[in-house]
């Protein structure tokens, strides 16, 4: 649910021209990617950040904020990149100058290992904002790699579809699209069908996966999920708490006692008080109105008033479209920290991994991290009070590699504390 970069809030969205910075080894391979309506294609000599983000291939503004300033990222990985979209009729991504939605990249690295991974973006953001964070850990581990922007991205994306619940309903269909295009470019260009595949993503791209294993689970072998959003017709969701945080901070904020409970009471975590400035700054009121505006566009109160539970049914009807179950069919290694600002862990994971739970003996760990926030970048502001998520995250990964590959199970579900010493940046143990 992350709708800003920490690092460039208010900062002017970047917009490259096509990629045209390619360094060829003779004749570049060719992939088609189906049902794409353009697509460029280029051999790299890295298709990490560290050579796309100097070669056009990326663009940092997407993934600003979302990293620590310490994270160890592999390099020097080459190989073939196909930027692209499909058909649609949005034009809020202005990434390479295309003002096209549905945009997509693919990475078909030269050593591969026979897996593929997918991700949608988090928050608002595009194609590009899982690059950092998780395209270059699984490149380097040999894993070709896809993302898509969505179908509809920025602070507006409201303004996508013609009825509530449109543009977020987009979000699963273009996942489900680009998954299924990116294994049959991955047969094409390896002569050879993947033989894993796994999502990944973080906040809405969490949400994104756990969508996908719970629908479309025959497309995938499992999935990373951190702290996903929580999408629930009855509740909880944004709408459930959200309001009454905007209700009560200011309150809290001129000294009144009484509020600081109440905003615990509406899911904020005890000891996370330091955290709570800048999301009022940054994040609360912006998500709770450009979310409103999606799936209830007609209502035209104080975003502070809104009693989500007193809203007309067809507003509830327009979060069923994209509610989640907990049905979960493939296994799911699911993360949240304890000090999450924006997606509070009690009223979001906790209650998700409680679904989960309540339809049986589902393939899932959840590993709670204390200390751990909604966006790593604010690691580097509090790095006494604070740990990064990605590297669980990228531990996680390697553990749910072995599960689905007859290897031994991950650790148990459990809250992991803030280590007291070693590389907290880079390094995470799932074991208590």
């Amino acid at each position: 649910m992350i709708v800003r970069s920490v690092l460039t809030a208010g900062a002017v969205a970047a917009a490259l021209t096509a990629p045209a910075h390619a360094q060829e080894h003779g004749p570049a391979p060719r992939p088609v990617v189906p049902g794409a309506e353009k697509q460029v294609v280029a051999h790299l000599d890295d298709l990490t950040t560290a050579g796309t983000a100097g070669s056009g291939h990326t663009v940092p503004a997407d993934w600003a904020g979302l990293h620590a300033a310490g994270t160890r990222n592999p390099s020097g990985v080459p190989g073939v990149q196909v930027d692209g979209y499909f058909p649609d009729t949005s034009t809020f991504n202005t990434n390479h100058g295309w003002n096209h939605d549905a945009q997509f990249v693919i990475r078909l690295p030269d050593r591969w290992n026979g897996g593929l991974v997918v991700a949608g973006s988090p928050g608002n953001r595009r194609q590009y904002a899982n690059d950092f964070t998780i395209s270059d850990w699984v490149l380097a581990q040999g894993y070709a790699y896809a993302a898509t922007d969505k179908g509809n991205s920025g602070t507006e994306f409201y303004r996508d579809g013609r009825r509530p619940g449109d543009a977020v309903v987009e979000w699963n269909r273009r996942v489900t699209q680009l998954t299924r295009a990116a294994k049959r470019t991955v047969a094409r260009h390896y002569g050879r069908r993947p033989s894993s595949t796994y999502a990944a993503g973080i906040s809405n791209g969490g949400y994104l996966v756990r969508w996908q294993l719970e629908n479309r689970p025959h497309l995938y072998d499992g999935g990373i999920d951190a702290e996903g959003t929580l999408w629930r017709a009855q509740g909880p969701n944004l709408f459930t708490y959200l309001p009454s945080v905007l209700r009560a901070y200011p309150s809290y904020e001129a000294g009144d006692p009484s509020a600081r409970k109440a905003l615990l009471k509406a899911g904020l975590a005890p000891g996370s008080e330091f955290l709570w400035p800048f999301h009022n700054q940054v994040y609360w009121a912006l998500t709770q109105r450009i979310y409103r505006e999606e799936f209830d566009p007609a209502y035209t109160g104080d975003e502070a008033d809104y009693d989500y539970a007193a809203r007309p049914r067809k507003v509830h009807r327009a979060v069923a479209r994209v509610a989640l179950t907990g049905r979960i069919r493939k296994p799911l290694m699911t993360l949240h920290g304890t000090y999450d600002t924006l997606l509070p862990i009690s009223t979001d994971s906790d209650a998700y991994a409680e679904l989960v739970r309540a339809r049986g003996k589902a393939p899932f760990r959840y590993y709670r991290l204390e200390a751990a926030n909604h966006v790593d970048g604010l690691y580097d502001t509090y790095p006494d009070r604070l740990r990064p998520l990605v590297p669980c995250m990228r531990t996680a990964f390697t553990a749910l590699e072995k599960w689905t590959q007859g290897g031994p199970n991950p650790p148990e579900s459990a809250t992991l504390p803030r280590p007291a010493t070693g590389d907290i940046v880079n390094d995470c143990s799932l074991r208590g």
